[in-house]
């Protein structure tokens, strides 16, 4: 796994967010998915890894490059009602390399693989709904992760199993009723008769309603994120197979190596 002394966690910043570099998050998510210690070798191992996120991605090097100059505010002249601009330098990583940390967690795959997993914002559905977890979980958080590095947003910022199951139906679509059916007798409280989530339940903030308000279906939230213009039907059919809600539905990681998305560059 190496020194992470020497090693830079994989960040979307805010200027990444307003101009994404989507051949960064191609490279990122490639290596993660198929370097040493990362999903595709521990899986192949019999284990899993149950909370990726972007703390745990470290690129493998500090050092950066400059590829351009962006202009951007400059707040320490006061031109108004004009704004003034200087230029100041794109320092992008000399290598996409990555290498994950923290197996505190890691698991072999098991049937009494039940219980909750996964720091809340890359949790998996059916770690929510109680029901067996495996290493398609793993590939959830990927899939949360790759819209992060893209947007520099969480796909999925909720603090509590409503909210964040109400958030997934408004992104992904209604919660399949065999995976309801089986959840355990806690989730199965979160929806009515069984079948449909009740939300929102009485209690719930505005504030909380408008979180998951302002989400759009998938296809939208890429478009809205993603400013290659070619990438985003590649890009939203990978996250969609990445959030594909039942885990057997879901691309194993060496299944997404093959995808489209990542031959693009």
């Amino acid at each position: 796994m190496g020194d992470s002394q020497e090693a830079s966690p994989v960040k979307a910043d805010q200027e990444s967010a307003a101009s994404p570099r989507k051949d960064d998050a191609n490279g990122h998510l490639k290596d993660a998915i198929v370097g040493t210690h990362t999903p595709r070798c521990v899986h192949d191992m019999g284990l899993i890894h149950t909370d990726l996120k972007t703390e745990n991605i470290l690129l493998a090097s500090s050092e950066y490059k400059q590829v351009l100059n962006i202009k951007v505010p400059d707040l320490n002249r006061k031109c108004y009602p004009q704004v003034s601009f200087k230029l100041v330098p794109k320092l992008v990583p000399k290598s996409t390399a990555i290498k994950l940390i923290d197996f505190g967690c890691a698991v072999f795959d098991n049937y009494n693989n039940d219980y909750t997993i996964t720091t809340r914002y890359y949790r998996a559905p059916e770690v929510i709904l109680g029901l067996r977890w495996s290493y398609a979980c793993d590939m959830w958080s990927i899939g949360c992760i790759l819209f992060e590095l893209c947007s520099g947003e969480f796909l999925f910022n909720g603090h509590e199993d409503l909210q964040h199951l109400a958030m997934m139906e408004r992104v992904l679509g209604p919660i399949p009723r065999h995976m309801i059916s089986h959840a355990c007798t806690s989730a199965l409280k979160l929806f009515k008769k069984g079948e449909k989530l009740n939300w929102p339940q009485s209690g719930v903030s505005a504030e909380d309603m408008e979180y998951v308000k302002k989400l759009g279906k998938l296809k939208d939230m890429v478009g809205r994120y993603c400013t290659v213009h070619q990438s985003r039907a590649s890009l939203t059919d990978l996250l969609k197979r990445l959030l594909a809600y039942d885990p057997n539905d879901r691309l194993t990681a060496r299944e997404a190596l093959d995808h489209p998305f990542f031959k693009e560059h």
